[in-house]
């Protein structure tokens, strides 16, 4: 009571100091258990031998003709003497004596997992031990831990995998655990005896073991696995063999028939029965031949079933007797197959026969079960039942046609003969609603669950076409209606009228269009040009939009701006302009080009500050073409935006080949009433890029992103084949001179070398550390200035090195290529990506009274053209080059020798570099040389290169090569870790 008060009123009986301490040293001790780690558990960094684990399988007899699974176990070659012990100290994690030389210690060794998988099960199994034990007899209780039948399916599949297992029994033993389908080693001999008596004699049983609680036998090393009741009868068989101490079973004459018709046929899933040829001859052995009959009467569908053997009829659902004296050896199997069928058909049985009074279940019977027992019976069926299934030849089809009044708009009718039209919208309601099949005035059942009608469900589901009467005629826009090209080409279900093969034949064959090409340019177009420029306009005319990807140097320009001279009227009457955007560097190319080639067109470049800018948009009266940059694009976007433009070019796709950027979203937000990308690369480092570009420029050619990534190839290819143009130089210009391709490898300068090393090897050595704690992934960009470090190196390691006095093999072998060139009087691009390297090179020719010409991405834009026309015109011969700014819009083509300096990760970009001088009017042969620093990573990079020129033929063409990123693995086998 007096505790009780203390406790209620808060306050604290009084204690000793040694109690408190023990209270204190108590609960730390509560909560202070040391961690258990499980056996095949292995922390990071720990080393721990793996421990060779040995388990053997031995049936055990337990009394009265049964038998158990037991296991034993071995590490290396100490035998475990008691394993419910040892499992036990494995499970806290405990180490356990094991022998006077062996002890297991969980912090020194550890499981293989596949072993460890095992030993799991074992410790599950002691914890669930309760009966088996006492069978065991004493000397192997320890030794030996026996299996129940529960544990065993949950450890045979362990035990497969574990790497060593043996099998022991009758002295023998087997490497390994086998579960086998082989037939039993068992055989049944009937054969004929004195008199009217036959016997069976049974061969085999002393080779078998048959554990049945486990529904198993064990025979030559091997375990099969049986039915239940198969397993139950081999046991019986077997303990009635043993008890009666013989191997041989009487059967009397009155016998036979139920020993042939029931016992032969369970024998033969448990070994070879084999009948006596003598007996087979008293035998009726003749084939079944089953016939069902069908008839409807009343609504009800009625079924008869006979099994004729010869001139002997049975009825299955009656008590047939067989004529006195026959014997027949009936197919029981078949006949168990064929009342299966019928009885999961849910027919109700009758003493004359079976009958159904379901339509669902009807229509599932005569669809699906029928021509599954058409295998196994003879049907004879009346007219009624015929005629129940509607089994016209007709097929649902889907007519498609362009309408005449609107030519950029399909008509697509569900059409379906034999069927009238005022029945046609309920099959499609019926279809809607998943129903299985459609019933007519007739009563004849429609199945909906053919393929044709599968076809015709998905068309019904995707997206345009949802909740539509197709029944009446509906109506899409073509451009709405392309995803649709992809079965509407290939599947049956489609009846394409003319007027829809003619549209598919334009898309492909866009030459076949009347469109006149422009006078003004039709003697400078070339053919190859000509059928740009009618393939511009065939998607025009059909309100689509595509890509123009041909090779760099085939004009993708000039055809631009024979599309835009072609609707100049049509820009003037409604006065919505052609809008053009390209990046910085080639906005004053785009108006040279335009002032050449069509001096009738009034076209501005947007160009200057804000203010500026402002001014130029404030006067855009008269003005037939607008050009600006994607980086203004997205500064004026407010402007832009609420325009409606004739024509959109995006020149340089590749710049919004990311839909997250800025660049992407702002060109997406354009309107206009047609859209054209130009690029000679549409597809780089992923195909999701070139879904990127047609989502600007013809989005309702394909859905999501996430949609367009589960597209196989050939889908993608199938549906972008009309709106994507790609011709390459080698197959459209037979007059274009040669490109000779050559590698100078340069051996590093002593000085140089040793420089290279140490950076190499401090690059390696923080690579691994980084690998150590964490992946390349996260210290890409630490681990690529190394490698830029390494380039640099190879260049001249003046570029970062401070004080560094040497030279530079490369840059002394470029110096003696210049001097070369000079005196053959070859004209000379000169690219590197280091603008530093650039200014080297530059003071150097400036010593040797070299002028030349200089270009990197701080030109202003409209320097570019200038001094690009000034090298063409031979003022001057030799021009250094950025390789990232001057990769593209430029025309050099009065070049015929380009060097690159320094490798690049990308060999699209010096293939873009090169073409600069090897492109459409140059009439030299252009020599690229490529300078690479003998054993360095710029070795490495060049055979990086060459791997990276995979072929995409699947999506652009058999020539368009496939440029990846720097990857881990790409990092990896620079730095050879």
């Amino acid at each position: 009571m007096a505790i009780y008060q203390h406790q209620c009123q808060g306050t604290i009986p009084m204690v000793s100091n040694s109690t408190h301490q023990e209270l204190t040293e108590g609960l730390l001790t509560l909560f202070n258990d040391q961690p258990v780690r499980l056996s095949g558990h292995q922390l990071h960094f720990e080393k721990r031998k793996v421990l060779d684990v040995e388990f053997t399988c031995k049936p055990v007899d337990i009394g009265n003709g049964r038998y158990i699974f037991g296991i034993e176990m071995k590490l290396g070659s100490t035998k475990v003497q008691n394993i419910r012990t040892f499992l036990e100290q494995v499970r806290v994690g405990n180490p356990c004596l094991l022998s006077s030389s062996f002890t297991y210690d969980p912090n020194l060794s550890c499981f293989q997992k596949e072993t460890d998988a095992v030993v799991q099960q074992l410790i599950q199994v002691i914890r669930d031990e309760k009966v088996y034990v006492d069978a065991v007899p004493e000397k192997d209780h320890d030794q030996k831990l026996l299996i129940p039948s529960s544990s065993w399916e949950r450890l045979v599949p362990l035990l497969l995998k574990a790497p060593q297992v043996k099998l022991e029994y009758d002295g023998q033993t087997f490497a390994g655990l086998h579960v086998t389908d082989e037939a039993l080693p068992l055989q049944f001999l009937f054969n004929e005896g004195a008199g009217k008596r036959h016997h069976l004699k049974v061969k085999g049983f002393n080779r078998v073991v048959v554990l049945d609680s486990y529904r198993s036998v064990l025979y030559e090393g091997k375990i099969k696995q049986l039915e239940d009741q198969d397993c139950k009868r081999l046991s019986d068989l077997k303990k009635m063999l043993d008890a009666s101490g013989t191997n041989q079973i009487p059967i009397p004459q009155e016998q036979i028939h139920f020993f042939l018709e029931k016992v032969a046929q369970g024998l033969k899933k448990l070994g070879q029965v084999t009948i006596a040829e003598t007996i087979t001859k008293q035998l009726m052995s003749t084939p079944l031949v089953a016939k069902l009959y069908l008839d409807r009467v009343k609504n009800r569908l009625l079924a008869g079933l006979e099994f004729h053997y010869e001139h002997m009829i049975i009825h299955p659902l009656e008590n047939s007797e067989l004529l006195p004296g026959s014997v027949l050896i009936r197919d029981v199997e078949k006949e168990d197959e064929i009342l299966k069928q019928m009885e999961d058909s849910s027919f109700v049985k009758t003493d004359g026969g079976y009958f159904l009074h379901n339509e669902e279940l009807e229509y599932e019977f005569l669809v699906h079960v029928v021509p599954k027992l058409q295998k196994l019976v003879q049907i004879y069926a009346t007219t009624a039942v015929r005629n129940r299934i509607f089994r016209e030849n007709a097929r649902p089809q889907v007519r498609v046609k362009v309408k005449k009044e609107r030519t950029n708009w399909l008509e697509f009718k569900f059409e379906m003969d034999g069927i009238p039209e005022k029945h046609i919208r309920d099959i499609l309601a019926a279809l809607e609603e998943k129903r299985k099949y459609y019933r007519l005035p007739n009563g004849s059942l429609l199945s909906l669950q053919t393929r044709e009608f599968d076809e015709i469900q998905r068309f019904l589901h995707s997206p345009h076409v949802q909740n539509k009467n197709l029944a009446c005629g509906l109506d899409l826009p073509i451009e709405k209606s392309l995803q649709l090209l992809d079965s509407i080409e290939v599947s049956d279900i489609f009846k394409l009228e003319e007027s829809f093969r003619q549209f598919l034949d334009h898309l492909h064959h866009p030459g076949r269009l009347d469109f006149e090409v422009p006078t003004s340019l039709d003697p400078i177009l070339k053919d190859y040009q000509k059928l740009g420029f009618k393939w511009m306009k065939t998607l025009a005319y059909y309100g689509f939009g595509g890509i123009l990807a041909d090779d760099m140097g085939l004009g993708k320009t000039i055809q631009s701006i024979s599309f835009i001279v072609s609707v100049l009227s049509d820009i003037r009457k409604n006065k919505q302009q052609v809008l053009i955007v390209c990046p910085a560097s080639l906005m004053y190319n785009w108006l040279s080009e335009i002032r050449k080639f069509a001096p009738e067109l009034q076209a501005m470049v947007i160009d200057g500050n804000k203010q500026e800018r402002s001014k130029l948009l404030k006067e855009l009266t008269d003005i037939d073409v607008i050009i600006t940059s994607y980086p203004l694009l997205r500064r004026d976007l407010d402007w832009f935006e609420k325009r409606f433009f004739h024509t959109v070019f995006f020149d340089d796709g590749q710049a919004f080949k990311n839909p997250l950027t800025q660049t992407a979203r702002a060109a997406k937000k354009l309107q206009s009433g047609h859209r054209f990308a130009l690029t000679g690369t549409p597809v780089e480092n992923s195909q999701e890029e070139l879904w990127s570009i047609f989502h600007v420029v013809f989005p309702e050619l394909f859905r999501g992103l996430k949609e367009y990534s589960m597209l196989s190839r050939e889908n993608i290819t199938r549906r972008i084949r009309p709106f994507l143009l790609r011709r390459l130089k080698e197959d459209v210009l037979s007059e274009l001179p040669e490109k000779i391709e050559s590698l100078e490898s340069v051996e590093l300068f002593p000085e140089q070398k040793k420089l290279y090393a140490a950076y190499l090897a401090k690059l390696r050595h923080d690579t691994l550390k980084r690998l150590d704690k964490d992946t390349i992934r996260k210290n890409r960009i630490k681990i690529l200035a190394g490698l830029t470090r390494l380039r640099q190196i190879c260049c001249h390691p003046i570029l970062f090195v401070d004080g560094y006095k040497g030279s530079s093999a490369k840059f002394e072998q470029l110096l003696q290529i210049v001097e070369e060139s000079k005196l053959s009087g070859r004209r000379v691009l000169i690219f590197s990506q280091f603008t530093k390297m650039l200014e080297l090179i530059g003071r150097a020719l400036t010593m040797k009274g070299l002028p030349f010409f200089y270009l990197d991405g701080q030109t202003p834009a409209e320097e570019r053209l200038e001094i690009c026309q000034r090298f063409n015109l031979g003022e001057r011969d030799l021009f250094l080059i950025s390789l990232k700014a001057g990769g593209t819009g430029l025309n050099l083509m009065s070049a015929d020798t380009v060097i690159l300096y320094d490798t690049w990760w990308n060999p699209a970009v010096e293939e873009q570099a090169a073409d600069r001088a090897h492109r459409m009017g140059q009439k030299n042969v252009v020599e690229v040389i490529k300078l690479v620093a003998r054993g360095t990573i710029e070795e490495k990079m060049n055979e990086l290169q060459d791997k990276k020129r995979q072929l995409i033929e699947e999506i652009i063409d058999s020539d368009e090569k496939e440029v990846s990123t720097l990857t881990e693995e790409d990092i990896k086998e620079i730095l050879m870790i």
